[in-house]
């Protein structure tokens, strides 16, 4: 596998993750609601690090499509 082959490889790894993460909130606010304030300071379950961990995510799909065709963010 050359090296882009494994950064498009990580990248489609990481959107299935968002995707699959997007998935989770969307059942989890049609079942319970979310308030504002839940979203932004829940310390527990699924909300408590949903924001870091997805804008995590998307920085890395970010950082790799930038690799991947060879320009700089």
């Amino acid at each position: 596998m050359s090296d882009v082959e494994a950064l498009k490889a990580e990248k489609a790894k990481l959107i299935e993750e968002m995707i699959d993460l997007q998935k989770k909130f969307v059942d989890f606010e049609h079942e319970h609601g979310i308030s504002g304030k839940d979203y932004y300071y829940s310390q527990d379950g699924l909300l408590k690090d949903y924001r870091q961990v997805y804008a995590e995510k998307a920085m890395r799909v970010v950082e790799l499509s930038h690799q991947i065709v060879g320009s700089q963010p």
